[in-house]
């Protein structure tokens, strides 16, 4: 999640903005819906060569905040590779160097190039990194939230989310592949037009805009993100059926804790019906006070 301060507060003197992009209208999950730059993270993320490059966080350091044993730091490469690629702003400066893609129209041209060679596979994010002599601000990236998805479907994502300001100067443009648009947006302008049926959003990224739309600048909201950093849950949505069809239930929800944690026979659907059923949920969840009433329920899919 990139955030930034509208030069206009809105009326309830909320500054803060956060960039989506959009997925590609022909995504198998969820196409159209609208998201933070993200993706999968990448082998090459990681190693010698990220943590020579990256500034402010060992992979020591980045593998106690998620948890994990080694690799941590590749998350985070991973991150700022994936808003490179989908959103064209590069979480990276020179030492001593001016700001980095701030007017500069051949050092533009030049990474333009080499964004699509990252997005085609034919160069390594890292290998960009070390030719233009950039340390990677990872330092400024912080954990922010994690989500896997409940058990049943033959897909799931276990998902890192984490919050930055977005580079001064940049300009954001999402890659007209995976991507079809970009805004800038209020967190809770998103969460409107989501409940308006004219911006569409999934349920985790609903919890997301919901947490960070407590805050009316974003310097608010990163320095309590830096706080909160060392002390992330893990949420997984259990997926139970009743009489009226399919409820997820969160942690600390009403029944959470007796439901079983793998309901691979509870037929929510799949193809389409999967993405009805997700699209019922995320309504559900983004309810006028914020909260799921003790679940988020859609209708039993076929």
């Amino acid at each position: 999640m990139l955030v930034r301060d509208a030069e206009e507060p809105a009326s309830d003197d909320s500054a803060l903005e956060v960039l989506m992009v959009r997925r590609n209208l022909q995504s198998d999950f969820v196409g159209g819906a609208y998201v933070f730059p993200g993706g999968a993270v990448d082998p090459l993320d990681g190693g010698r060569d990220a943590e020579a490059l990256s500034q402010g966080r060992s992979d020591v350091e980045a593998s106690i905040l998620l948890g994990v044993e080694s690799g941590g730091l590749a998350y985070w490469v991973a991150a700022l590779r994936e808003t490179f690629e989908e959103a064209g702003l590069l979480l990276a400066e020179r030492p001593d160097g001016p700001p980095l893609l701030a007017g500069d129209a051949e050092e533009e041209a030049r990474f333009v190039a080499a964004r699509a060679l990252v997005n085609k596979g034919a160069r390594r994010f890292l290998d960009v990194c070390r030719d233009e002599r950039l340390q990677l601000l990872v330092g400024d990236v912080h954990y922010f939230a994690h989500w896997i998805t409940p058990r049943g479907p033959s897909r799931r994502y276990d998902t890192r989310f984490f919050v930055a300001a977005a580079p001064p100067g940049q300009l954001a443009a999402h890659d007209a592949g995976e991507t079809i648009a970009d805004t800038w947006i209020s967190p809770r302008r998103a969460l409107e037009g989501h409940r308006k049926g004219e911006f569409e959003v999934i349920f985790p990224t609903v919890r997301n805009l919901q947490a960070i739309s407590r805050f009316a600048t974003s310097a608010e909201l990163l320095e309590a993100a830096e706080r909160a950093s060392h002390s992330v849950p893990t949420i997984e949505p259990r997926v139970i059926a009743d009489g009226n069809g399919v409820r997820i239930l969160l942690p600390g929800d009403q029944g959470y804790d007796d439901a079983p944690a793998n309901d691979a026979d509870v037929p929510i659907g799949g193809g389409h019906d999967f993405n009805d059923a997700i699209r019922a949920v995320s309504l559900a969840a983004n309810s006028e006070d914020g909260s799921t009433r003790g679940g988020a329920a859609a209708p039993r899919s076929s």
